[in-house]
């Protein structure tokens, strides 16, 4: 396990926060479970189905929107007109199964002081699939998917302040854990205190093919801290704030 942190004294700084944001894919679950590349086989379909491509130019436009955009569907949308609602049903209509219940995070969230959220850019009933797989979905108090986000994905800062005002959220007594650096600079920018998912050097997970482009970022100013185990990392903010023991219903929130 690897948790870096810059000592007990900065992880008493999450004393203060009630609001504990979390990303869905790579984040509430490790890479190396292998589920989101089901999705961005599926999402490779989807674009040589609609343009007649071939598998290598499909994955190359899909990449190109994904850069571009922030997501594949909102280049999808803005280029070709796709109808969101119909790819969301497609790309993760997909086996859940490699997901098993996570008992250790289960416990940790919910001795989370305040409440908590899923945000994420897939959609709500793939985050509702995935908690319900990893045992955790009775901690959330809800999910802001990217259809209440009005398509507009994370980092744009348009997109975290409709996620505030639907929410009630202050983002200076909030956390935003992620798996992706680059969205973590606005909610940094706002005052939450922003921690950075990776998978453990040694496991293998994280793909080979991934650009260099989405590792950029890790070592930014706006990372405050970096983890490769979510339970863990957890369990420590949680020792030192003195958050209280879980009573014996606690998994059942």
């Amino acid at each position: 396990m690897t948790v870096v942190v810059a000592g007990k004294g900065e992880l008493a700084r999450f004393a203060s926060v009630d609001t504990w944001v979390f990303d869905l894919d790579n984040t509430l679950y490790p890479a190396s479970t292998a589920l989101f590349p089901q999705i961005e086989v599926k999402m490779r379909t989807f674009v040589a189905r609609l343009l007649d491509l071939d598998e290598a130019d499909a994955r190359a436009l899909q990449k190109q929107y994904y850069r571009r955009y922030g997501t594949t569907l909102r280049g999808l949308m803005t280029e070709h007109g796709v109808a969101p609602l119909d790819f969301l049903a497609f790309v993760h209509d997909i086996d859940h199964s490699a997901l098993v219940p996570d008992h250790r995070l289960a416990e940790a969230l919910a001795r989370l002081p305040g409440k908590r959220y899923i945000m994420t850019s897939g959609s709500r009933t793939h985050a509702s699939a995935v908690a319900s797989r990893l045992a955790i979905e009775h901690h959330f108090d809800d999910v802001f998917d990217i259809i209440a986000a009005d398509y507009i994905p994370k980092p744009a800062a348009e997109t975290y302040d409709r996620f505030w005002k639907e929410t009630g959220i202050r983002p200076e007594r909030a956390a935003m854990f992620e798996d992706l650096a680059r969205n973590l600079e606005t909610p940094h920018a706002f005052g939450m205190r922003t921690v950075l998912v990776v998978p453990p050097d040694a496991d293998g997970s994280e793909d080979p093919e991934l650009p260099d482009w989405e590792r950029e970022g890790r070592t930014a100013a706006y990372i405050d801290h970096i983890t490769d185990d979510l339970a863990g990392f957890l369990e420590r903010v949680l020792e030192v704030i003195g958050a209280p023991a879980p009573a014996s219903d606690a998994t059942a929130r």
